[in-house]
């Protein structure tokens, strides 16, 4: 199989809530159980949420639909929103994409450090949106206490941790390499983030907490530069990408919306049921 259709069907991902070790499955518990222990036994390594085990799980399929299907085999009803429809929330814990509203790009990363400025990992838009290597876990500050399955409202400071790699979407004052601006990278690890990592959320409009149909801005906390991206592309590191930065005007193609992903239902919602 040629490489770029490899790097095409990687896009699966999904959350796999194990509440006191318990694997929900509609098929066949046991047998779902041991796939995803077997394929991720190194993710289970890395606890999320103050102990609690959620595990991270990018499993390959040849499309959308396959995931859809494959959500719906494998776990809860309760458990996520595995093909959002407009209005739905967006949680601490969530997996998402975010689009560039005027271009329709989405954030992106890969293991591929910037040449100049910071050489820290590069951050990108994408033009595809069956990607693996755009998608974002929404995480809150560091020391908050916060539950995955908590809504986020507007004012709220937010992290990203790329999916893939697990670093955390940063910015500081090194100059970005194509335009000018603030550089915009992917930095740390589980175990290492700092304020760098911090991201306003302004919801535009009259929303009080961030649902999928709404735009948004993310105001980066350390600089003051809103997540922009625009149409110049890179034409080394990362071919027909366009470059990712920070900008401190309030402009209106520097708004975003949340896209593919696999949505965690909100605690209220959990409790009414």
């Amino acid at each position: 199989m040629p490489r770029g259709t490899m790097a095409l069907a990687s896009a699966f991902v999904t959350y796999v809530i194990r509440p006191s070790k318990t694997c929900w499955s509609k098929v066949n518990p046991t047998k779902t159980c041991s796939l995803f222990n077997n394929f991720t036994k190194k993710a289970l390594s890395h606890p999320l949420f103050s102990g609690r085990c959620f595990l991270v799980c990018a499993m390959t399929t040849s499309s959308f639909f396959g995931l859809a299907i494959l959500l719906f085999l494998t776990l809860h009803p309760d458990t996520v929103y595995a093909a959002p429809s407009e209005g739905v929330e967006i949680t601490y814990g969530s997996v998402i994409k975010l689009m560039h509203e005027r271009t329709k790009f989405r954030l992106h990363s890969h293991n591929v450090p910037y040449g100049s400025g910071s050489g820290q990992q590069s951050v990108t838009s994408f033009p595809n949106v069956d990607d693996a290597n755009s998608y974002w876990i929404v995480r809150p500050e560091a020391d908050t206490y916060v539950k995955p399955g908590d809504n986020i409202k507007s004012g709220s400071v937010i992290r990203l941790q790329h999916m893939r790699t697990r670093k955390w979407l940063h910015s500081h004052l090194h100059a970005s390499p194509i335009s000018g601006n603030l550089e915009v990278s992917c930095f740390g690890d589980d175990g290492n983030s700092d304020t760098g990592d911090y991201w306003r959320i302004e919801i535009v409009g009259s929303g009080k907490t961030w649902r999928q149909d709404q735009r948004i801005r993310l105001l980066h906390v350390d600089t003051s530069g809103y997540l922009h991206t625009h149409d110049k592309k890179f034409s080394r590191i990362a071919i027909g990408q366009q470059e990712v930065c920070g900008v401190r005007e309030k402009r209106a193609d520097n708004v975003w919306l949340a896209a593919e992903g696999v949505y965690l239902p909100t605690n209220e919602s959990k409790a009414a049921v």
